[in-house]
């Protein structure tokens, strides 16, 4: 399979990226086993109405689960049919208990809870999934060879996740607080330390919005909705990700393989208690 190329890291490898980005996921998913994975789910996914058949099937699994950025949790299968079939209608249902915004995603993309049926059998439902599939997929290739860059790429939906799925301005903090990927980046942005994390919950809420208000003049989630807002994160984000040593840890190489990976439902199971 072939390697992204990104010859550097930090805001430079980020211009370099986002003008080559077409044409290196076209390559990245034009690799045999991704195109063998497309055609499968492709012929299968319209015959399919339950979570059931999504999670005993190993590729279903797969390009499932990579569309949503959820790849570590191929083997949580039991938990995996849980999120599918309760849905995202009842407050209480499992993928709208966690702080994870991906796991209410895809269950809603899914819909296998929804009273007409599920969505896998509308129109376009394929097209959709393996849009993300491909995305991802290359994401977690870029990630391979810049963990930063991967966190840049993603970081545009990661939010407007957020901003969809929680309607306060505490629970987006702590939608934050439960993404890993959304963490990260607002973390190294504004110069927390690794021990930040060991914090009282409640402290590093009021810490976050404190050192967003003084960087970026903003102190809720829902501001980063702007454009302008949205590019300052990321770019402060790459340029101490470039301060403190980040950028391509290994040379990139036309023979090197693509392996997936992600954070998985193991470090993530935060829920997200009523406020």
């Amino acid at each position: 399979m072939i390697a992204p190329v990104l010859p550097v890291g930090g805001l430079a490898g980020w211009n370099f990226l986002s003008r080559t980005i077409e044409s290196q996921k076209d390559a990245a998913a034009a690799a045999p086993a991704t195109q063998r994975d497309i055609a499968y789910f492709r012929e299968r996914i319209g015959s399919v109405t339950e979570a059931a058949e999504i999670v005993e099937d190993f590729t279903m699994m797969k390009v499932s689960l990579a569309a949503f950025g959820l790849q570590d949790d191929q083997a949580n299968r039991f938990f995996i049919r849980k999120v599918l079939e309760e849905g995202t209608e009842e407050p209480r249902s499992l993928a709208n208990r966690l702080s994870d915004p991906r796991y209410k995603a895809m269950s809603e993309a899914f819909g296998f809870a929804n009273p007409d049926g599920p969505r896998t059998q509308e129109a376009g439902f394929a097209d959709r999934i393996l849009s993300a599939y491909r995305d991802q997929t290359f994401e977690v290739a870029v990630g391979n060879i810049d963990q930063d860059m991967r966190l840049a790429l993603g970081l545009s939906r990661e939010l407007d996740r957020i901003v969809d799925s929680f309607k306060s301005d505490d629970a987006r903090w702590f939608g934050v607080v439960g993404a890993p990927p959304v963490r990260a980046v607002f973390e190294k942005a504004l110069g927390f330390p690794d021990s930040f994390a060991a914090l009282d919950i409640d402290q590093q809420l009021s810490m976050f919005r404190a050192r967003s208000e003084a960087v970026f003049g903003v102190a809720e989630i829902s501001e980063f909705a702007m454009p302008e807002t949205r590019d300052a994160l990321r770019d402060r984000f790459l340029l101490m990700s470039q301060i403190t040593g980040g950028g391509p840890r290994v040379a990139t190489d036309p023979v090197v393989s693509l392996f997936s990976g992600s954070v998985g439902a193991a470090s993530i199971l935060q829920v997200l208690y009523a406020r």
